[in-house]
């Protein structure tokens, strides 16, 4: 596991373009974050957030748990701390999880997703798989057993820094997420 962070740290800081700062817009939408029990007890009661006007796609709708309602997936910063992170609002209307935004997202070594230059939806049915081995290397579909094959259940999210640089799906597995490897 430490390999596999180290590896993705390693890509990001090696391979990938530099940003390029530009001129910061106002940002078109607010929050303020209420702490549930089910959210991630680090964040704070009243932080503000605000959509991430950073990212050219801010927001995805997808079905994550499977109810036929698009949950709608947005990339937010924190005013608190500038992180970014997702806020997932679920399309019945009675759920929104938060995941980043300073805090470890998913035990992959990262707590915002600032480097993620591709955001979509992963559709139901795809089927993907960890493409990084423990020793780091990238392996191709022929290397990997048919039962370490994930086939979506219902939509994830997929997220990829620019030019190949690694990310992957999270997606929802008995009402828990989960994180597929990709590069």
């Amino acid at each position: 596991m430490k390999i596999r962070i180290l590896l993705f740290l390693s890509l990001l800081a090696v391979s990938c373009k530099k940003e390029t700062k530009s001129e910061i817009q106002k940002p078109q939408n607010t929050d303020t974050i209420k702490v549930s029990e089910k959210q991630e007890p680090e964040i704070k009661k009243n932080d503000t957030i605000v959509l991430s006007t950073k990212h050219k796609i801010n927001k995805i709708l997808c079905d994550l748990d499977g109810d036929n309602l698009n949950e709608t997936v947005e990339i937010f910063r924190s005013t608190n701390n500038n992180k970014s992170g997702l806020k997932i609002t679920f399309g019945n209307g009675k759920r929104t999880d938060y995941l980043g935004f300073g805090n470890d997202i998913l035990k992959q070594g990262f707590d915002e997703i600032d480097w993620a230059g591709i955001f979509e939806k992963a559709p139901k049915n795809e089927i993907y798989f960890n493409n990084v081995n423990d020793d780091g290397e990238i392996i191709g579909d022929e290397d990997v057993k048919e039962e370490d094959k994930i086939k979506l259940p219902n939509d994830g999210i997929f997220i990829h820094a620019d030019e190949s640089c690694g990310g992957g799906v999270i997606y929802l597995k008995n009402g828990k997420y989960e994180w597929i490897q990709q590069e």
